[in-house]
């Protein structure tokens, strides 16, 4: 997880309209490099390029799990909009201010700055270079392994399907070969199946014990070949066998270790939380071991509970948590940035 991340953005458009594009540089800590992506926009106008650009490096800053964050933008206008000393008065503009102010939100703080174009040569590059591709342009690093995923559901497949979203935009570097599904007759596996993933059938009910059960989940892992198990939404505990140890995440509805255990699970987490009169509540993503909601803790993101909160109400502020929070423990994984030692994670 990143303290800070600074971007640089850029849009264009060959006519004014005309055929656009917009582009991003991010980078961390001592200015390494995070992302570089550019995106084919077809016809449009600067302003709405230049907008573009910077909600996809809001996006993909918040996805990386930054705090802070800081833009430089060549776009005057966009710069004392963004700012409050210049008035929107664009409808097409609009939306998208409105879609960058409430990304800002999303980090503890945030800078909005202007530079000269001849100090953001780099996203410059990038959307010219997709103009004359005509295509959206990712920068690759080498180093980074495509990694394999196993899924693991037993409800409609909300978890998965956002999951598969982030890899079909490729702000995640992985696959699913295997879908494990603990229940035949649920919607996520009519979803999975739909998006052309493996999908087998595995219940408990069809197994005389744990350990059957357990070793046939563990061989349809091992014959996927998977990296990593993600369990989204999976009600069932298994033995989660030793070559798989730090390599089972699962999300919990809540800030473990607060309001978790056995039978501690969707409508119940929630209740129990306004029960006790909690002021904030959230989402932990975490490794699993063999007891439920237990496990070295990756990631948590937060959320207000309000005063007329009801179980629905906070469980659907909880999931826009939980859609960002899976992601960015799912990269830091694939990115090797994750070390677990004492039953803790750092974050390298």
């Amino acid at each position: 997880m990143l303290d800070e991340v600074v971007a640089y953005t850029d849009g264009g458009s060959r006519g004014n309209p005309g055929p656009a594009a917009a582009a991003f540089i991010l980078t961390g800590q001592g200015g390494a490099r995070v992302s570089a992506r550019g995106f084919f926009l077809g016809r449009t106008t600067n302003n709405v390029a230049e907008y573009t650009a910077l909600c996809k490096a809001l996006e993909a800053a918040r996805d990386a799990g930054a705090r802070r964050v800081r833009i430089f933008s060549d776009s005057e206008l966009l710069v004392r909009q963004l700012n409050g000393r210049y008035k929107v008065k664009s409808e097409k503009i609009r939306p998208l201010f409105n879609q960058a102010f409430s990304l800002l939100k999303d980090f503890e703080h945030s800078d909005v700055k202007f530079v000269p174009r001849q100090q953001n040569k780099e996203a410059d590059q990038l959307v010219n270079q997709v103009l004359d591709l005509g295509r959206d342009v990712e920068s690759s690093r080498a180093s980074e392994k495509t990694i394999r995923l196993g899924v693991l559901i037993s409800g409609g497949g909300t978890t998965l399907m956002n999951i598969l979203d982030y890899i079909k935009k490729s702000r995640l570097n992985a696959e699913m070969p295997v879908v494990i599904s603990s229940r035949s007759a649920v919607t996520g596996v009519e979803k999975a199946k739909a998006a052309g993933l493996n999908v087998a059938i595995i219940r408990k009910k069809d197994y005389p014990d744990i350990d059957e059960f357990s070793r046939c989940i563990g061989q349809e892992l091992d014959a996927a070949d998977v990296d990593l198990v993600v369990q989204a939404g999976w009600l069932c505990l298994w033995k989660i066998p030793q070559r798989y140890e730090n390599r089972v995440m699962n999300i919990h509805p809540a800030l473990l270790p607060s309001f978790g255990g056995k039978g501690m699970w969707g409508h119940h987490v929630h209740e129990a939380v306004l029960k006790a009169g909690c002021k904030v509540s959230g989402c932990t993503v975490h490794f699993c071991t063999n007891e439920y909601d237990r496990g070295p803790i990756i990631v948590q993101r937060c959320c207000e509970v309000k005063d007329d909160d009801t179980p629905e109400t906070l469980a659907a502020r909880v999931f826009e948590q939980e859609c960002i929070a899976y992601p960015q423990a799912v990269r830091l994984f694939q990115q090797g940035k994750i070390d677990v030692q004492d039953d803790r994670v750092r974050i390298k």
